[in-house]
């Protein structure tokens, strides 16, 4: 995959990312839930490396 396909992958990912994170409700948000969103992240960042 050229860089600039891998870019713009996460780039995409990122905002989906940062829209769900907006859309939490803090007092309904579960542990699971913030592992998930560690998964996404750590996710990302192997696909920087």
């Amino acid at each position: 995959m050229a860089n600039e396909e891998r870019i713009a992958q996460l780039k995409q990912q990122l905002e989906g990312f940062m829209t769900r994170l907006d859309n939490m409700d803090p007092e309904e948000t579960s542990v699971e839930d913030i592992d998930q969103l560690i998964h996404i992240l750590e996710s990302m960042e192997e696909k920087l490396r």
